[in-house]
């Protein structure tokens, strides 16, 4: 999983991707455009779960999910017209899965606007404007390039339509993800690989006081109407304090701001919702790891994420809710208990699942 984040200068986004990160790498220093190369990390998924089911079946590691952050350098308004910087950052954003827009809320004098004032809605509109223009140009380029080919070929005609249709509504300043359109019109301009195409999570740098506010209150004061839309409020401060705190110390503080998580795990859940994902476990003596698949997998297609093998020679897999797993105290005592059940290939496996498959190869 590939997150794109892209924002507006000074919008503390280098001081969130530093407590993501839980080191400095990123720049954060107060003043604009000073982030101007692309850093990329891999990040744990924080899981508590983990750790009571490595002590139930007596692990000697656990491995948590993972999902990879590219962290774009900045937008401001017409980017797209500095040829160069601008190909090189349609070139990094391309990558990611989904794109993550941090916009800022808070109000802070000391920490300068790009535009001089505070406006969520705007630096929304900014960089969709600045996306949007981008996609123009790849859908004319297509248009372009096929249209002899649409006169002697019916399904380049067909895609065509669909292009133009596209066309017509990134023309009105909207992006794509927000048009309705069917299966096949989306495969049509699937290989377009359009930047507004792909899924959005927007993260609210919001001030200690607007943690607790509404993701509809959210979505009004951004000027976001998509019911489909993520928006997760996270306060840079909160989570720059809690960067060398160990798990507990940590839990205790998000238990005096009357928190239950911390920003950035609920902005990596949120991405995982937004591409569809969730994981499964699996459990031994050796480690407890968790493993991402698309939600309504079946058991064979989770096997295949351990090595491709496995979904061609799977027969069959025993399954245990990892609660259960835990309050029996590992695999034995669950069987014993009668938690544990048999699967075939048609079981779509759940979030909750901890499972054990056999093969025959």
């Amino acid at each position: 999983m590939k997150i794109g984040i892209v924002w507006l200068p000074n919008v503390w986004k280098s001081t969130l991707f530093n407590a993501l990160t839980k080191n400095y790498s990123a720049d954060a220093q107060n003043f604009p455009f000073c982030t101007i190369e692309p850093n990329t990390w891999i990040v744990n998924v924080a899981d508590k779960r983990l750790e009571k089911i490595r002590a139930a079946v007596d692990g000697q590691k656990v491995i948590p999910a993972t999902c990879e952050f590219i962290d774009i350098a900045w937008i401001v308004k017409w980017a797209s017209a500095w040829e160069g910087l601008w190909n090189k950052f349609l070139a990094n954003i391309r990558e990611a899965d989904a794109i993550l827009q941090v916009v800022r809320v808070f109000e802070n004098s000391d920490i300068i606007h790009v535009h001089g004032t505070v406006d969520p809605k705007e630096d929304i509109e900014v960089i969709n404007s600045e996306l949007i223009l981008a996609d123009m140009d790849s859908v004319e380029k297509r248009i372009a390039k096929d249209s002899k080919k649409a006169k002697s070929d019916k399904d380049i005609a067909r895609a065509m339509e669909v292009y133009s249709k596209v066309l017509e509504w990134l023309n009105a300043w909207s992006i794509v993800t927000d048009m309705w359109l069917t299966e096949e019109e989306s495969d049509d301009i699937y290989d377009l690989h359009l930047l507004t195409n792909k899924k959005f999570v927007y993260a609210c740098n919001v001030s200690e006081d607007m943690m607790d506010t509404s993701e509809e209150d959210l979505k009004k004061l951004l000027g976001l109407t998509s019911t489909d839309t993520i928006v997760v409020p996270i306060c840079a401060t909160l989570e720059s304090d809690m960067i060398e705190m160990s798990d507990d110390e940590r839990d205790e503080f998000l238990n005096e701001m009357g928190l239950i998580t911390t920003g950035l795990d609920n902005l990596i859940k949120a991405s995982y919702d937004a591409l569809g994902l969730e994981y499964y476990f699996t459990a031994w003596e050796m480690e407890v790891r968790a493993w991402t698949v698309h939600k309504w997998s079946t058991a064979p297609q989770a096997a295949w994420v351990i090595h491709t093998d496995f979904e061609k020679w799977f027969i069959k897999a025993d399954v245990v809710k990892w609660n259960d797993l835990v309050e029996a105290w590992g695999w034995s005592q669950a069987r014993v208990a009668g938690k544990v059940w048999l699967e075939w290939k048609e079981y779509i496996v759940q979030d909750w699942d901890v499972i054990l498959f056999k093969f025959n190869n």
